[in-house]
């Protein structure tokens, strides 16, 4: 079996790896389900700082997967989230390359949506990218994305973990002005939602860095082949190198979107399938659907005590199609002799016993050879009265005390009349 953190959480496998610790797929025996339980590694302060920072996180959005809940056990810390077990972005790009315009669309308004919820709470997240979106396993419905990873994330006007010459987060989805040094700000999010447009329409990773250079010195340029152009106008406008000149919001941005999906073209019946399924895989031996499998110790002695009792029907193993081992009965003991309830008569006293009865027993052990049997009252002699506390001290004690008092009483009396 896995580790138990707190008694609660039990880690089955990894399933993943973040900035600052390991995820894990566990069993909640509080709630009696999986969930994904990221592990602090490091034991620094710095790395423990953003694990507290991330945990607190409490964003209730459907797109969103936020901290569920922590505990600490020891030296070790662990939060979890919910199981999302469809894999990211990047499971669904290697295995069916560029995606469908229409397809795309759901996926980056489900990111918006998401994102402007993080936004609403004043979080910046600083590390979107394909990598930390992740897929619910629907299959071949509607996809379900969901926003993770918040190791980097940060309020405005907190202070900064990092120096200020430091740039945090994944390169290659980095804003200019990240690169430059800037405050972290929603601008910055939207540009790598962008880049994200842009990995899933071509099927593959974008460099950030030419694009801006071609963004500045040539301006915004067509339309690519494969992407239509009231999807560009958008994607280009998430792609501009100045922050001011992107949406102001997330939900701006959604809006655009929004009105560039009408104009784009049904689906027709030859477009690929697109299917999400589950990238966790089985689960570890010892577990199951229903949590750890554990063996009760006293499991076969419950079996054999609900099975019925092995009765002489004449048939033979062969004639049930399994032997005895297989049944699981088992054969009682013999009957035994019924117990007589008439108490045995008590032995004769000590006097009346003759030499030919042998030396006369104690009255322990009478009493010790049937319990049933009371034994006899105690003689006078063998009572003993209570142990009353007598009060006060003996006289051979208190005569002479009381002599001495009165000695001295008198002595004081005498030399008070004499003055």
């Amino acid at each position: 079996m896995g580790e138990v953190f707190a008694g609660r959480y039990e880690l089955a496998d990894p399933i993943g790896r973040g900035g600052v610790g390991a995820v894990w797929r566990a069993w909640d025996h509080r709630r009696r389900r999986y969930v994904a339980a990221k592990v602090l590694q490091q034991r620094d302060a710095h790395s423990l700082l953003r694990f507290v920072r991330e945990q607190a996180l409490r964003i209730d959005h459907p797109h969103v997967l936020a901290p569920a809940s922590w505990l600490a056990d020891d030296d070790q810390v662990l939060f979890t989230m919910d199981l999302v077990g469809g894999g990211s972005l990047v499971h669904l790009v290697n295995d069916y390359g560029a995606l469908p315009a229409g397809y795309v669309c759901v996926l980056l308004d489900q990111l918006l949506s998401g994102l402007a919820a993080v936004h609403a709470e004043g979080v910046v997240h600083r590390d979107v990218k394909p990598a930390n979106l992740l897929l619910e396993a629907t299959g071949t419905g509607r996809p379900r994305l969901r926003l993770s990873d918040f190791g980097i994330a940060m309020r405005l006007g907190e202070p900064r973990l990092t120096e200020t010459d430091l740039v945090v987060g994944t390169p290659g989805y980095l804003a200019p002005e990240q690169l430059q040094g800037a405050e972290p700000d929603f601008a910055a999010d939207l540009f790598a939602v962008g880049l994200v447009a842009l990995y899933l329409l071509e099927g593959a990773k974008p460099d950030a860095k030419e694009l801006v250079r071609y963004f500045l010195e040539h301006g915004t340029p067509g339309a690519p082949k494969n992407i239509p152009e009231p999807l560009w106008q958008v994607v280009a406008t998430l792609l501009q190198p100045d922050p001011a000149a992107r949406f102001r919001t997330a939900t701006g941005a959604r809006k655009e979107l929004a009105a560039a999906v009408r104009l784009l073209p049904e689906p027709g019946p030859d477009d690929e399938l697109i299917e999400i399924f589950d990238q966790l895989g089985p689960l570890p031996p010892g577990f199951g659907p229903d949590g750890p499998e554990r063996k009760s110790p006293g499991a076969d002695f419950t079996a054999l005590a609900a099975a019925p009792a092995d009765t002489d029907t004449g048939s033979s193993p062969s004639d049930t199609g399994s032997t005895p081992s297989d049944t699981g009965s088992f054969r009682l003991p013999p009957p035994q002799a019924p117990f007589d309830s008439t108490p045995p008569p008590p032995p004769p006293p000590p006097w009346q016993q003759s030499a030919a009865n042998g030396p006369t027993a104690p009255t322990a052990a009478y009493t010790a050879r049937d319990p049933r049997v009371p034994a006899p009252a105690p003689s006078h002699r063998a009572r003993r009265r209570p142990n009353r506390r007598r009060p006060g001290p003996p006289a051979r004690v208190a005569v002479p005390v009381l002599l001495l008092a009165l000695a001295c009483y008198a002595v004081g009396f005498w030399a008070l009349t004499r003055v």
